[in-house]
Formats: structure tokens, sequence, C-alpha cells
């Protein structure tokens, strides 16, 4: 027979249990690291992201998304890529240890340089909000293992970022109007 502490016990038990168990969803790592003015905000940012990973990915993600100017841009782009520019965006995949399991799914690291990211927008005529969307659509895919190196797999990436955008509201990014 069960005693009103025995219950309680259990129960706390229980909420232990239910606070320790990952609910699926999104954390996001937001880290503004640049003084350029019209950074989209952590809830458009957190929009963009949760629907690149629609019928995507499941369960609990976790991923960092850091805004920098062209300075730590520029490094992260020389001492990764070999490129010595400050590049519009980066992603940088995490792969857990052999052995190592994590509570939730860590994609990794995304790095966008604001500055690039608005210059790009003017040079190209698009809407800089545009811009950000596209390219932060393109960051979650890299971390989701999508790549545009090939004429295959660029046709691929490009399709979903079009399609994403699209469910989003935003134009397809590769149309130039000259069609």
């Amino acid at each position: 027979m069960k005693t009103a502490k025995m219950a309680r016990a259990e129960r706390a038990v229980h909420a232990a249990r239910a606070a320790a168990t990952p609910k699926p969803g999104l954390t996001l790592d937001l880290q503004i690291k640049s003084r350029a003015r019209h950074v989209p905000s952590r809830r458009i940012f957190t929009q963009w992201i949760a629907a690149t990973l629609a019928g995507r990915i499941s369960g609990a993600v976790e991923l960092t998304l850091r805004v920098v100017g062209p300075t730590e841009m520029r490094a992260l782009n020389r001492d990764y890529r070999g490129h010595d520019y400050a590049t519009n965006v980066l992603s940088f995949p995490f792969a857990a240890p052999p052995g190592v399991i994590l509570p939730v799914q860590v994609l990794g690291d995304i790095v966008l340089c604001a500055q690039t990211v608005q210059r790009e927008a003017v040079a190209q005529g698009k809407s800089p909000v545009a811009h950000w969307a596209h390219l932060t659509v393109h960051g979650v895919l890299h971390l989701l293992g999508m790549d545009h190196t090939k004429t295959r797999t660029a046709a691929a990436m490009e399709s979903a970022e079009i399609s994403i955008l699209a469910a989003l509201g935003y134009s397809n990014p590769y149309h130039t109007g000259d069609t």
C-alpha cells in the first residue's frame, strides 16, 4: 500500500525524469558579435531555421548561429577554407566523438558576416532581409549535409533553398530577372 509520502516521492522522480528528457524543438545559441545595424532578431532567425529543419530532422536540435564582423569572418575563412576574405556564411557541422551520446542532436555552428550580407544584398539588388534568410537557410542545409560543390548536389541544394524560402514568402534567390 502506497502512502501519500511514497506517492509524492514517485511524482517527484517522474517530474525530474520528465524535466531531464529533452523536448522536441530547437535550441538556438545566437551570438551577435557585430556592431552592424539591421541584424535580424532571434525570433526571425528561429523561424528561418525551423522552416529549414521541418521535415528534414526530428527531435530536439541545437545549433549556434554567430553574427560577426569582417575581421573575424576573414580569419575564419582563411583558417578553415584557405580564402583570405570575409565571406558571407560559413557552416561547421558537428559530429560527436565515437561512443558519445548526447541528449539532443547538435547540428553545429553557422557564422554570418553582417557587413558582407548587407553589402551583397545591395550589390545584387535584393532585399537585405531576404538575403539574410537565404544565407541562414543555406547554412542550415550545410549543417544537414547538403553541399553545392558538384552540379548534381548543387541543384538539389538550390532546389531546397528555393522551396524553403518560397514557403517563408521570399522569392527565388537565384532568379536574376534576366529570363
